[in-house]
């Protein structure tokens, strides 16, 4: 039997050295390529298929190393800072009136962090408000966490109205502003209890002060009072809502002319801050 000498090699061979030695990696340039001459063997038949997976190396190489198109991040990231900036003065607002009953338990320190909170956040909004556009937002319930004229330690603030304490017979609860944009209805809403003689339970009310409203310049508001409902709850919610008779205007005293004016300072999707004409800041969350 006649055997082939141990220094021969098979046909692919020489092929096979031929690409080995022409398909090592080449940096090229983008341009580099169109009118570039392929090194011998690597595109040839005698190398079947080889030559083809050498041309799509290359060419894979040759995409890859183009660049990609510039993407422009600045406005994101600067629209992200601002939100994330605002959001965190909104934190820290409700932070400081926290634990503060709404304002009735206020010290004078604590007046002057809530202003100066507020006074950061009213800066750092998108400009003055401007009701003209942004009335809608106005839209709705709201629920009152903080009013500098609480500590004052009267529902009316430095308006008259009646007193409130832990020794005395009206206990504030919750309060809310109901206001719709298109009938120009403005109610505060208001949760008491009302204290009853021992061994009597307290009687739980909530009276709504409705009002009428109307936009003065481009962020202020004008209230005009119409008339006071209080409906009863608990066991004595079956009892019909009592409204109470309003002052004649003649009879009513130059401090409680049954109208108010306020400025709307921040507002935005959950959160509004006001100054009234008294200088009481108020600040609401969305209920």
């Amino acid at each position: 039997m006649a055997m082939a000498a141990p220094w021969s090699s098979p046909p692919s061979s020489s092929c096979c050295a031929a690409t080995a030695s022409t398909s090592a990696p080449r940096l090229l340039g983008p341009g580099s390529l169109k009118g570039a001459a392929w090194p011998a063997g690597a595109g040839g038949s005698s190398c079947g298929g080889q030559g083809r997976n050498s041309r799509r190396r290359l060419s894979v190489r040759a995409t890859a190393a183009a660049p990609p198109p510039p993407v422009d991040y600045e406005d994101t990231s600067a629209t992200g800072a601002d939100a994330d900036y605002v959001a965190s003065l909104k934190v820290k607002l409700l932070s400081a009136v926290s634990g503060l009953n709404r304002g009735l338990a206020a010290s004078q320190e604590d007046l002057d962090r809530a202003d100066a909170a507020a006074r950061e956040l009213e800066a750092a909004g998108d400009g003055p408000v401007d009701l003209s556009r942004d009335l809608d937002r106005l839209q709705g319930r709201w629920r009152l966490v903080y009013s500098s004229a609480f500590s004052s330690r009267t529902l009316g603030g430095s308006r008259p109205g009646p007193p409130t304490g832990r020794l005395l017979p009206i206990t504030l609860g919750q309060v809310f502003q109901r206001i719709d944009v298109v009938s120009r209805d403005f109610d505060n809403i208001v949760e008491l209890e009302l204290g009853a003689p021992w061994p009597l339970p307290p009687v739980e009310a909530t009276a709504t002060l409705a009002h009428k409203f109307e936009i003065v310049g481009t962020s202020g508001i004008k209230i005009n009072f119409e008339k006071t409902t209080v409906k009863t709850k608990g066991s004595l919610s079956q009892l019909p809502p009592l409204e109470v008779p309003r002052i004649p205007d003649n009879l009513r005293p130059p401090s409680n002319t049954g109208s108010g004016e306020f400025e709307v300072t921040y507002l935005d999707g959950d959160t509004r801050v006001t100054r009234g004409d008294r200088g009481e800041l108020r600040v609401f969350v969305v209920a």
